[in-house]
């Protein structure tokens, strides 16, 4: 079956060489994918590309560029260049820095924090940010009586990261002490806080423009981030232009940035050899030795993933352990990694990356064994195995770069230990949101991490806390007590040695509960053309680019 997977790998990249040899002879180039289109001499040319904008090739589109209100990388690595955040990594790391925020000051028992905010500081429609704008981004955020929040508006990362909203929330109060101070009062320490803190999707948002655009907002960002937003063509291109204003050095690079969709991996990367776009990520794995490296680099994010394919713990047969551990050993990993995955990937065995402190390496993963599949399917009452669906997300990410073509790979090794999984496909907002509320029986999905600790995996995919819809991160709806507890514990202890050994444990019965596959972690390629300069990959899958230059 790989053989055959393999044949498919080398058409695209035949695709690819054609579009070289295509543009080389004079001929246009005719790339299929999404907002494809243009044409340029072959072998890096730059095909008219207007010397002061970045054009960036993306896998999907944007679902929403109100960075509170989605789950996305998609949305995210361009909300990312529209707003800041009270503190930023530092370039290329996940250690943090200040940002809005100048310095802070936490209390001896772990619960009150204090920032000193950046001063003289606009939003790009002209309102200052101070205090009250902070304030005014958490409180719609956690409450769930705001009237800024509107049908639709889940704030599903504030839950994952914070517990829930209201009383649930970690966080009980934030006040403005003063125009530039701001102080967060915690229920209960929170060891990753100043870490959460600095993900992209807790970015303080211009409240004028909240107001003015309601639910709509999502449509008309308004932040204090290098880059302002222009326009929005879906399914094609979102644009950007540098803001002048920003308070930051140095200041942006390049006068515009074009995100444009292009959904087919072998596609994009005939753009990018054609020279209609600057940057692409995510080529299909086969498709890099056909990359010409005296003009074109390519740069890699570290495997800060796992792809997955969750199994909904709430529905039939699924709530059947043993049906979860015959899906595990029904699937052979080794096989699709080196079909899809390739010298990028390695096969995961649990639900955070190897690199991770807190990983578990002593857990031995479930062999690639059909006969003992059957066996437990057996055991579970389906002697004859049974029907059921698998959804195969629409866009490649780094965690699984061919997810339609994963999907009908594992379709096929399921089909031969008696499961007969139905491919479902859907647009990837609807998917998201189907997924988030807990209507497939089993579905292809993954998670780069966002901050550099361990929470951000374990409670975000597998705590209770984040089984409750609409939104769930925990797409499994797994419900482990005991893994609960040994979170919130690993939460509230600032000690990492103990947390260490708290995370280990909870690994132990994630493996045995069996809620989900874990399938790959990934390296993610960006191939750059040379004389883009400035670009840092980050592990945390997106990075502000007022740094990066173009030379044409």
């Amino acid at each position: 079956m790989v053989r055959m997977w393999r044949r498919r790998l080398s058409v695209l990249a035949l695709v690819a060489v054609l579009a070289i040899l295509a543009t080389a002879c004079g001929a246009p180039a005719q790339p299929s994918g999404e907002g494809g289109g243009g044409s340029g001499g072959g072998g890096g040319d730059q095909g008219g590309l207007p010397a002061d904008t970045l054009v960036w090739g993306r896998g999907g589109d944007s679902v929403s560029l109100d960075p509170a209100n989605v789950t996305d990388g998609e949305s995210l690595k361009v909300t990312h260049q529209i707003y800041d955040t009270l503190v930023e990594f530092k370039e290329g790391g996940t250690e943090v820095e200040p940002w809005l925020a100048t310095d802070w000051e936490v209390s001896d028992d772990g619960k009150v924090w204090t920032f000193h905010l950046r001063q003289g500081v606009t939003f790009h429609d002209g309102t200052p940010f101070n205090a009250e704008a902070v304030v005014f981004n958490f409180e719609r955020w956690m409450k769930s009586d705001n009237p800024y929040r509107h049908e639709g508006e889940n704030f599903e990362y504030y839950a994952y990261m914070f517990g829930g909203f209201d009383e649930d929330s970690i966080i009980e109060k934030v006040e403005a002490v003063d125009e530039y101070t701001v102080r967060f009062t915690l229920r209960e320490p929170l060891a990753p806080f100043l870490q959460n803190l600095a993900m992209p999707c807790f970015a303080i948002a211009s409240p004028e423009a909240i107001k003015k655009y309601g639910a709509d907002f999502g449509r008309h960002p308004v932040g204090t981030g290098p880059y302002k937003f222009v326009e929005w063509i879906p399914d094609q291109q979102i644009t950007l232009e540098a803001y002048d204003q920003w308070w930051g050095e140095p200041k942006p690079k390049m006068k515009r940035i074009v995100y444009k969709s292009i959904k087919d991996n072998a596609a994009r990367l005939a753009e990018l050899m054609a020279g209609t776009i600057d940057v692409m990520e995510d080529p299909n794995p086969a498709d890099l030795p056909t990359v010409d490296t005296s003009q074109f680099e390519i740069l890699y994010r570290d495997a800060n993933n796992v792809g997955y394919l969750a199994l909904n713990n709430d529905k039939e047969p699924f709530n059947d352990v043993r049906v979860r551990q015959a899906i595990a050993h029904a699937i052979n990993k080794e096989e699709l990694v080196q079909a899809f995955w390739g010298e990028l990937g390695q096969v995961a065995k649990n639900p955070m990356p190897p690199a991770m402190w807190g990983y578990n390496d002593s857990i031995q993963d479930y062999e690639y064994n059909p006969e003992k599949a059957k066996q437990l399917l057996a055991e579970a009452g389906y002697p004859d195995g049974f029907e059921t669906e698998l959804w195969a997300m629409p866009v490649p990410r780094p965690y699984m770069p061919q997810p339609e073509q994963i999907a009908e790979a594992i379709q096929q090794q399921l089909a031969a230990v008696g499961i007969k999984a139905e491919i479902v496909r859907h647009e990837w907002d609807v998917y998201l949101e189907k997924t988030g509320n807990g209507e497939h029986p089993m579905a292809l999905l993954g998670w780069i991490g966002d901050n550099g600790d361990p929470d951000n995996f374990l409670y975000v995919l597998l705590d209770k806390d984040n089984a409750r819809t609409p939104g769930a991160g925990n797409i499994s709806f797994y419900r482990s007590d005991e893994v609960h507890q040994l979170l919130l514990r690993a939460q509230r202890t600032p000690n990492q040695e103990e947390r260490v050994q708290l995370y280990m444990q909870a690994q132990e019965i994630i493996h045995r509960d069996v809620p989900m596959i874990p399938l790959a972690h990934a390296r993610s390629p960006i191939i750059v053309r040379k004389g883009v300069e400035g670009l840092v990959p980050s592990p945390l899958g997106s990075e502000k680019l007022h740094k990066v230059s173009v030379t044409r």
